[in-house]
């Protein structure tokens, strides 16, 4: 079988992404040579008639996945660190493969509508907190949030937006790269900025980091009801014809790895009990050989892997997928996300017919016959 490059992680301007549009992300795909894109925004699955349309334009088979911030409150008490190292308790999870277009029922749809709500409703408070930082500070401007939404936003909003329209608004309102980086000084309370004036995305991410993250002047903490509880997600995702996947945030710079996710034969176990029969990894993140020995763990234990790079982030890095540093894949871990994408692209394309998919609608993978739909997934890879 041959080996097909695949990316099953973008995220889009629908939530925050380094690409200025759907074009851009598939455009790059294109000239890359990565012919099977997975869209996956957060609480969003506005851009997926686009994302469809654009990757029939260019040949690509298109994958169709969501991602959410849920809440496991057993974690959180008992203090485990689950693939969010800074908070407890709180749990990333991703929806692979749903029905394009996208038809969610009741209650599914208001939940999904009201979480983003919260969601954005907390970035609009962070927001006021900005300008009342930047009216302390006597900035000379503030920033107008119902412009942010229409000008850099496709109605879902993320503290990176405003990290982006502060740094506009500096650059803006200053004379020269001295002067830029003498009001990012003051407005850090001292601290100098580190990056280079003209590297925006590093720029961004020390607003961010300085201002909007926990300790900073304008950060504002999370509600509780801006998280649905780990189940409610799953049920969504089901609802609205997806695998439930768990993202593996999997080692750090150093090695390390969450309490939840350090002992991999123990992770795998919990990870079925709970229902998960499909993972990935943002493989930017991790060394190779130690994402290769993850990887290749879960696959041979029965689970859909698939790898992305997200460019949720500022920066603009490749939609060819590599490792940390660089580093390239290894022919295993190109073959273990291409068998993902396989079942993903067969699972999809057998629920929008109305037909069983990979997970019935209690979310039990058909794991015995995996390679089965691996098989039907790389006929209609190879169809495009």
């Amino acid at each position: 079988m041959e080996t097909v490059k695949v990316n099953a992680h973008l995220h889009t301007p629908y939530s925050f992404s380094a690409f200025s549009g759907i074009d851009e992300a598939l455009d790059k795909a294109l000239a890359e040579g990565v012919k099977v894109v997975g869209i996956n925004d957060f609480y969003s699955t506005e851009g997926y008639e686009a994302w469809n349309e654009g990757c029939r334009k260019r040949h690509l088979y298109p994958l169709f996945n969501i991602e959410f911030i849920s809440l496991n409150e057993e974690d959180q008490k008992a203090g485990l660190r689950v693939n969010d190292p800074g908070n407890p308790g709180r749990t990333y999870l991703s929806g692979k493969g749903l029905t394009c277009p996208l038809s969610l029922g009741e209650p599914y749809a208001t939940q999904l509508a009201d979480v983003r709500a919260e969601a954005n409703a907390q970035v609009q408070a962070m927001c006021a907190k900005l300008n009342e930082h930047l009216a302390a500070n006597e900035a000379g401007f503030q920033l107008d949030y119902q412009w942010i939404c229409d000008t850099l936003t496709k109605g879902s909003i993320r503290e990176r937006h405003l990290a982006k329209a502060l740094r506009m608004k500096v650059y803006e309102n200053t004379a020269n790269a001295e002067e830029a980086k003498a009001l990012l000084e003051k407005l850090f309370g001292g601290k100098a900025l580190k990056s280079a004036i003209e590297n925006e995305a590093a720029v961004e991410n020390e607003i961010r980091g300085n201002l909007l993250k926990a300790g900073g002047a304008a950060f504002v903490p999370e509600d509780p009801k801006a998280f649905l509880p780990m189940k409610t997600v799953c049920d969504i995702i089901l609802a609205a014809g997806g695998i439930p996947t768990y993202p593996f945030l999997a080692d750090d710079a150093k090695g390390g790895y969450t309490d939840f996710e350090g002992d991999l034969e123990k992770v795998a176990k919990v990870l079925r009990e709970r229902g998960f029969y499909s993972v990935e990894f943002i493989t930017t993140r991790n060394d190779v050989q130690l994402l290769e020995k993850y990887a290749s763990y879960l696959h041979e234990q029965g689970f859909v892997v698939t790898l992305g790079s997200e460019h949720n982030t500022p920066a603009m890095e490749p939609v060819e997928l590599f490792a940390r540093g660089g580093a390239p894949l290894s022919e295993r871990l190109l073959q273990i996300n291409y068998e993902g994408a396989c079942v993903v692209a067969a699972h999809q394309h057998l629920v929008k017919q109305g037909l069983q998919g990979y997970v019935d609608a209690n979310g039990v993978a058909a794991v015995d016959k995996r390679d089965e739909y691996i098989a039907l997934g790389a006929q209609l890879i190879a169809s495009v």
